[in-house]
């Protein structure tokens, strides 16, 4: 994959079809978050072709009139002439008549996102879907550059981000499940001389180089899933040894799409010094910590990765693995950015995955972030109202915030309290003087509302849970 050189960024273009299901909004909204993956790689996009098509082109994506065009742009040369394409569907014998619906339905532009770049030194070309093998290297041999279609970029983003053992482990394995059906197409670039293998360490004489590479990839999935599982029952153990040392945990997870402001939020909940980047994908492994200021229960709040639309399926499972401490949580903060057009979407998304991971039945609050955000100028507080009283109309309970304003912090701060405190009861305990060492035991159970001094001790008023409020009045009442 092209690398970004210091103080120069990689020059790429962009690629995508628009389908007849698919409206100009839902389009525009696609384009711009490739744009912004791209940018978190370090590319600059310097145009945007776009076609409209009743389907995809089956041998390379776009229509033939479309890869002239790009072909052209990339290599600086007007009118240049596109290299013949390797003809070849995975779908079977071609459907002439489909073709020719497809073809009558062409509507395509460029957009340059540079104003007057003339093309050329153009390094790679982004395709906004998952396209086939075969598609994917017709489309390299004809805009002669590398092509990185939707997912690649998602898996190249995670694993220059996977920090922790178990995130890079999750990543490579989705990585290596999208090379090993397109290894066939890389033999075929390298040549009659690397299809063929032979000698130690094969099956036998004649095997493919294919057939070699895709066993490695098969065992390497299969060693690093062995790793994981290790982990998975390594972190199993620490969770519940320290459950049982906090006498359990109140959690909260912070859920929601990339780069919705949840790295903001749980640094405004929790005054941690947590990463803060206006990028997608800037937070990838989980991170815990404890609400600020402290409360009775300790709550603990976690920072999980963004979802994103059309999320790889073999990221998936990444996820249900990486949002551990979200399925564990008893409280989820569904974190929607409020100042993005198309939030809507973006909310969809989120829900789907969290259903696909089985955590959909947790309770949750939505919290619209970056109210801020919303207009500019004079009209900006009136606009930001009008979205507030919109958003709670249509999701009651809603919570509508900026991550920057310190009292709306303090308002979620309250809400998630009274949340984990709605089961708890008050009570009145009384300690004699002579065992004042125990007043650690009630501050550290329960809340104390008030406490008055009497001549043979003190009286506690105080808020905590039924069981926790028992064990203490049975130990109280041993002492007198």
């Amino acid at each position: 994959m092209p690398k970004e050189i210091e103080g120069k960024p990689v020059r790429a273009v962009m690629a995508a079809v628009q389908l007849p299901n698919v409206s100009d909004e839902e389009f525009e909204a696609s384009l711009a978050e490739l744009r912004e993956l791209a940018k978190t790689l370090g590319f600059q996009v310097v145009r945007t072709f776009t076609q409209k098509r009743a389907g995809f082109d089956r041998t390379g994506y776009l229509g033939v009139g479309k890869r002239q065009e790009i072909h052209a742009f990339v290599t600086g040369e007007p009118g240049a002439a596109l290299p013949p394409a390797e003809v070849q569907s995975e779908g079977g014998a071609e459907d002439e008549a489909a073709e020719e619906r497809s073809a009558a339905a062409v509507l395509g532009r460029a957009r340059g996102d540079i104003a007057g770049d003339p093309g050329g030194d153009i390094e790679v070309i982004l395709v906004d879907h998952e396209i086939s093998p075969s598609q994917l290297r017709n489309l390299e041999l004809e805009g002669g550059c590398e092509v990185m279609d939707r997912t690649m970029v998602i898996l190249e983003i995670f694993h220059r981000n996977a920090r922790s053992p178990a995130a890079k482990a999750q990543v490579e394995i989705a990585r290596l499940g999208y090379m090993a059906p397109r290894l066939r197409e890389a033999a075929k670039l390298a040549g009659p001389q690397g299809r063929q293998r032979s000698g130690v360490g094969g099956r036998g004489s004649g095997e493919s180089h294919t057939e070699l590479d895709r066993r490695k990839i098969r065992d390497r999935m299969a060693e690093l899933q062995q790793e994981i599982d290790a982990m998975n029952a390594t972190r199993d153990t620490q969770r519940a040894r320290r459950q049982v040392r906090q006498g359990g945990l109140a959690g909260v997870a912070l859920v929601g799409y990339t780069n919705a402001g949840k790295s903001t939020l749980m640094r405004a909940l929790t005054g941690s010094e947590v990463l803060v980047a206006n990028k997608l994908f800037a937070t990838l492994d989980t991170t815990v910590r404890a609400l600020s200021p402290e409360t009775t229960p300790r709550v603990l709040v976690s920072d999980t990765v963004g979802f994103i639309k059309n999320l790889p399926h073999g990221l998936v499972a990444s996820f249900k693995s990486t949002l551990d401490e979200a399925l564990d949580a008893e409280l989820l903060l569904h974190v929607i950015d409020a100042s993005d057009p198309g939030f809507e979407r973006q909310r969809e998304v989120t829900d789907k995955v969290l259903a696909e991971i089985d955590a959909d039945q947790l309770p949750r609050i939505r919290v619209f972030n970056k109210i801020d955000h919303v207009g500019s100028g004079e009209t900006a507080a009136a606009a930001q109202a009008e979205l507030a009283e919109r958003l709670k109309a249509k999701y009651p309970g809603c919570v509508v915030m900026s991550a920057r304003r310190p009292e709306e912090v303090a308002r979620l701060h309250q809400i998630i309290v009274e949340f984990f405190q709605r089961d708890m009861v008050e009570a009145e305990l009384f300690l004699p003087w002579s065992a004042q060492q125990l007043r650690k035991n009630i501050y550290a159970s329960c809340q104390v509302l008030e406490e008055r001094p009497d001549e043979a001790g003190a009286y506690f008023s105080v808020k905590g849970e039924s069981a926790a409020v028992e064990k203490l009045r049975g130990m109280f009442s041993a002492l007198t």
